[in-house]
């Protein structure tokens, strides 16, 4: 029962809800912080994305549990792995939709559909969409998008058009990283375990990854600079934490092709100690300068 309740817990991965903090945007760029029902809803629709989240993996990995096994690293998952039955999976994705839907209805904010649109994303996304190359990345970072505008207009907090372009490019960063990691990962068998695989190539991939990387220091740069963010803030210093973010974006780049990372981004930022360094050094000179 204890290695069951284990599996359990591993199959909602946890260390995934890190993705969920771009929830959290609205309140850092928003000046939000200092309202407790913002701050309350804010924390609401994180738990809310934590759960619905974790019904998308669940669903996922019981729908892909057959590639899974083809993968060196998933197929240790619990269903892959076969320490999870189905039963168990449908129930706990069940009441993972249920918790998360009460939270957005009641708890997180003005925007519920906002919720939903994701988790009718990902049921696309796991019935056909993750088959057709370059829309399946594009429907990746969409998650992240709505991630934050649950948090910008769920909190009816105005979200910066250089912060959604940039939102967007790293996500679309992250998510063709993740494409490459998989493809280096499974070389020839790629398309067994990811059908879209076969549409890609690692030229093709390393020229995506540029171009996103590019728009996402740019993007960022320019809305530290703008006209609008230093009347919003007070400052014009923001321009300070763009080495953070280019410091990390370069090293996330040589752990994918120096050290076969980049396959979960989450994962990187646990175990890396300079993207951690990267991350927190950036989060407490925002908070300086904002404060």
């Amino acid at each position: 029962m204890p290695a069951l309740n284990f599996s359990m817990i591993r199959l909602l991965r946890p260390h995934q809800w890190l993705k969920n903090g771009f929830v959290f945007a609205g309140l850092l760029f928003g000046h939000a912080w200092h309202d407790p029902i913002i701050v309350g809803q804010a924390l609401a629709a994180f738990a809310a994305f934590c759960l619905f989240s974790s019904a998308v993996y669940v669903m996922n990995d019981l729908l892909d549990r057959e590639q899974d096994r083809q993968h060196p690293k998933k197929k240790h998952r619990p269903m892959a792995a076969g320490t999870v039955g189905v039963p168990p999976a449908i129930v706990l994705a069940v009441v993972c939709f249920l918790g998360g839907s009460m939270l957005a209805l009641f708890y997180a904010g003005a925007t519920p559909w906002i919720f939903f649109a994701y988790v009718a994303m990902n049921i696309a996304y796991s019935f056909g969409l993750k088959h057709i190359v370059i829309l399946d990345v594009f429907i990746i970072a969409s998650g992240f998008m709505l991630r934050i505008l649950a948090g910008t207009l769920g909190l009816g907090i105005a979200p910066s058009h250089w912060l959604l372009l940039c939102g967007l490019m790293l996500t679309l960063f992250l998510g063709f990283s993740k494409r490459l990691s998989e493809l280096n990962a499974l070389r020839e068998e790629s398309a067994g375990h990811r059908r879209v695989l076969e549409h890609y190539t690692a030229p093709m991939l390393d020229q995506f990854i540029s171009v996103t990387a590019a728009a996402t220091v740019i993007s960022y740069a320019l809305y530290t600079v703008s006209a609008e963010t230093a009347a919003l803030h007070g400052t014009q210093q923001l321009i300070l934490t763009v080495p953070f973010v280019l410091y990390g974006m370069l090293r996330y780049l040589w752990r994918l092709h120096a050290q076969g990372g980049g396959g979960d981004a989450a994962q990187e930022l646990l175990t890396d100690p300079h993207l951690m360094a990267a991350v927190i050094g950036w989060l407490v000179l925002v908070l300086v300068l904002l404060w």
